[in-house]
């Protein structure tokens, strides 16, 4: 079955939803507008039941089948914040916002999850329980864990959830998936070595360098996966910030670095969290200064589940046809914190090509109108394939 010819009617109202969205962006859990006007469309459609205030701001609507002779409950989820970023897409409906975008596409997971809410609460033709679940702060702020922690899954009995988002580079309309790890451990770094300072020119020797101390370390946290993690595992580490000095000619007393870890097997996040402080310590001493390090886990590795990783294939079949799905994609060294969920409950996390354009997070980016439907179309028939009527 192709896109739904319902859906595919509704995708002018589906994108004028997503550019309304777009041109009003928000951060992390201040989507009390887009929160507020998700809430309104549900009940406009004639959910069952609306429930605001879950996870701070996340949005729960659900919606029941002619029938729940199956007893089945699913969530479907969708996340609503938008990225501190000025944004140069272009598009006449840009943010209206100074210093805010949506630039990983959160608008159109928005829009497409409401477009399929609205299909699924007019026809009903399926046996069970439908959750449509709305997210904040996905960028960096667990919203996902504290939609969780505030007793999402336990509250409608979710027993599977699946999670979806957009793949610029994937050609249009393809989506690709696979079991196991999809996307990565997301964690952070901060290193602040300890000096002395002193004058650059007439006293170096006089001085503990941290500088000096701090680029050492940079380059020596490169060995972690080259030297430390076993070659058939993956890991990155990736030195973002140095922060030190403030003149030509002055050693600084201080140097701060940080940095981003992506890992997704258990073991190999424990040694590199290790690794990274050991070497940290070890070359400050070494040179006469000191490094504390701290290590902070973000978010876990997001683990599709064997079964309903293959229930998300076969829907993505179903809408796209056999030759524009692959279910065994490579995995991504990104991070999602759709992690959380799948922590609580089996399912499965899909990507939808976007085809060429610029990458998420990037201020040039533009969401491509043209898979609302495909990916409205597929959380609808994820509830009647999962759940038939009869």
């Amino acid at each position: 079955m192709p896109i739904v010819n319902r859906i595919a009617a509704l995708t002018d109202e589906i994108a004028a939803w997503r550019h309304d969205f777009h041109e009003h962006p928000e951060l992390l859990y201040e989507v009390h507008r887009t929160a507020g006007i998700v809430a309104e469309r549900l009940r406009e459609f004639g959910c069952d039941e609306v429930v605001t205030g879950i996870g701070r701001t996340g949005v729960v609507g659900v919606i029941r089948g002619r029938s729940n002779n199956s007893g089945r409950v699913i969530g479907l989820r969708a996340d609503m914040d938008a990225l501190p970023i000025e944004e140069a897409s272009g598009v006449p409906y840009a943010s209206k916002t100074p210093g805010l975008m949506h630039a990983c596409g959160h608008d159109g997971h928005t829009a497409m999850l409401l477009g399929a809410a609205k299909y699924l609460a007019e026809t009903r033709n399926f046996d069970g329980t439908a959750i449509m679940i709305f997210q904040p702060a996905e960028e960096g702020g667990a919203g996902g864990k504290a939609m969780v922690d505030d007793g999402l899954m336990t509250r409608w009995g979710v027993q599977e959830v699946y999670g979806l988002h957009n793949m610029p580079g994937l050609a249009e309309g393809h989506f690709e998936i696979t079991p196991g790890p999809i996307l990565a451990a997301a964690d952070a770094f901060e290193i602040i070595v300890h000096g002395k300072g002193g004058h650059g020119g007439a006293g170096p020797h006089r001085a503990v360098d941290s500088v000096l101390i701090g680029a050492e370390i940079v380059g020596a946290l490169q060995s972690i996966v080259s030297r430390n993690v076993d070659p058939m595992k993956t890991a990155v580490v990736s030195t973002c910030v140095f922060n030190a000095g403030s003149a030509f000619n002055i050693i600084p007393p201080t140097a701060t670095l940080g940095g981003t870890v992506r890992t997704f097997d258990p073991g190999v996040r424990d040694l590199v969290e290790r690794r990274i402080a050991e070497i940290a310590d070890g070359i400050a001493r070494a040179y006469g200064g000191t490094a504390e390090t701290t290590y902070t886990r973000m978010y876990p590795a997001t683990v599709n589940h064997e079964r309903e990783t293959v229930i998300a294939a076969e829907v993505a079949r179903d809408v796209v046809g056999a030759d524009r799905v692959n279910d065994r994609a490579t995995p991504f060294m990104g991070g999602e914190d759709f992690a959380f969920m799948l922590l609580e409950r089996p399912g499965a996390f899909i990507f939808l090509g976007m085809g060429d354009g610029h990458e998420c997070h990037h201020p040039g980016y533009i969401f491509n109108d043209q898979i609302l439907g495909h990916g409205a179309s597929y959380w609808v028939r994820m509830v009647e394939k999962t759940m038939p009527a009869g």
